[in-house]
């Protein structure tokens, strides 16, 4: 029992951050890094995001996952206000839908401080569930909203193209 314990406090304590978390694991099969990246602004690190797939695999068409680990505090309403800024960018412009998923985010994004993660986990046709330090926070239903939600970060639009090559493992 005791020898038990003390392998699992050394597997904690030197497990690679490349371990998806457990709101990852429930719903990516075999989930494996694909890609990790720093986004900074100016000389400030705001967070790391990495994206999960099975087999470390990325395939738009089956279920992956994107966990950030913020370095700043952040107003939830802000992260949503961003999104919604980020998905006009790559060229989704039905204001309704937009007005209504910024809504949506604001009800289900914390602020978040130093330290803190949320996970959003895409399940193509079905929805895209959130998760605050592993906690489930929220989901929006719909392909459409997690297609544009993810592509922030993985479409060739983002505004972030050295970022998205990190995430997708590309360099």
């Amino acid at each position: 029992m005791r020898k038990s314990l003390i392998f699992s406090l050394i597997l904690l304590l030197f497990a690679s951050p490349a371990m998806a978390n457990d709101a990852v694991q429930k719903h990516v099969i075999n989930a494996q890094q694909v890609g990790t990246g720093r986004l900074s602004l100016v000389f400030w690190d705001v967070y790391d995001v990495t994206l999960y797939a099975p087999n470390g695999k990325w395939d738009a068409h089956k279920p992956y996952a994107l966990s950030i680990h913020y370095f700043r505090e952040i107003e939830g309403a802000d992260i949503a206000k961003r999104s919604v800024e980020e998905m006009k960018k790559q060229g989704f412009l039905d204001q309704v839908k937009l007005a209504d998923w910024q809504l949506q985010m604001r009800q289900i994004f914390p602020d978040v401080k130093n330290g803190s993660e949320l996970t959003a986990v895409f399940t193509p046709q079905e929805s895209t569930d959130f998760y605050s330090d592993g906690k489930h926070i929220g989901n929006i239903m719909g392909a459409e909203f997690g297609t544009y939600f993810f592509n922030i970060w993985l479409s060739e639009k983002t505004s972030e193209p050295e970022l998205r090559k990190k995430l997708l493992g590309l360099i």
